[in-house]
């Protein structure tokens, strides 16, 4: 499947976020890109970085333009997740929704919430396990990566793919802070013996990579920190090596105990 993530400056200001995904979507279709994933909250921004609180987002106008983001992945036949904030009867969630090339759309809400996130939204009770094109794949948010007991529930379901969306970033240049997530994200990748896939915001400076790892945490293909782009890479299932066989017999050992 050749995978696709853009990372961009996300704002508070929808319409823009809109646009840039709709021409990011038009572009990838044109590269064959069938999966394409887009930022944490990047149709709405995240608060408080973008907007005072979740309450302060337009959900009519949030909800008219993912329907048009829903439309485009149709129309260009790929699919697509994209982070959003979205309220459903008297809740708000930090959701990813995959929006499907066939005009299906599916919520993983965001579980592990604490500081801004607590503030603004509600905990999500979903799997976040889809299939796409006869590949399974798990999605996280952001401070998930922290904690390896909610990839540890995608490795029991035997995901082929992990995506794990943020918006994490820092007002001054904080190498260190993006070293050590991505240092988290290639042990989600090594433990759990799974191709990892992540998108992330760029402003005002990064702090997690826009970037794909194999299943020994090996960096196959990422973005350049800080600039707006787009990564693509065919990502093919391939046999295990030696030592991933050996990673995945003794994790089934200890989860079967």
């Amino acid at each position: 499947m050749k995978v696709g993530a853009y990372q961009f400056p996300v704002s508070g200001n929808i319409i823009d976020n809109y646009k840039i995904m709709e021409k990011a979507i038009k572009d990838a279709s044109v590269q064959g890109v069938e999966l394409l994933v887009f930022p944490e909250c990047a149709l709405t921004g995240y608060p408080p970085h973008d907007i005072p609180n979740s309450r302060a987002v337009d959900f009519e106008l949030a909800d008219k333009t993912l329907f048009a983001l829903r439309v485009a992945a149709t129309r260009e036949n790929i699919n697509v997740i994209v982070g959003t904030i979205y309220r459903e009867d008297d809740k708000i969630y930090n959701s990813a929704v995959l929006l499907t090339k066939d005009g299906e759309r599916h919520f993983y809400h965001k579980r592990a919430l604490w500081g801004w996130d607590k503030d603004n939204f509600d905990t999500g009770n979903e799997d976040g396990i889809f299939e796409i094109d006869g590949w399974k794949i798990g999605i996280r948010i952001c401070f998930e990566v922290r904690f390896p007991e909610f990839f540890r529930e995608l490795y029991k379901e035997n995901t082929d793919l992990n995506i794990i969306i943020f918006y994490d970033s820092a007002d001054n240049d904080n190498i260190a802070r993006y070293n050590t997530i991505e240092g988290h994200i290639k042990t989600r990748a090594v433990e759990n013996v799974c191709y990892t896939l992540t998108s992330n915001t760029i402003k005002p400076y990064q702090t997690a990579p826009t970037a794909l790892y194999d299943r020994s945490g090996r960096m196959l293909a990422g973005c350049e920190r800080n600039k707006e782009g787009v990564l693509i890479y065919d990502l093919e299932k391939s046999p295990l090596d030696f030592g991933e066989k050996g990673r995945k017999e003794l994790s089934d050992i200890l989860l079967s105990l």
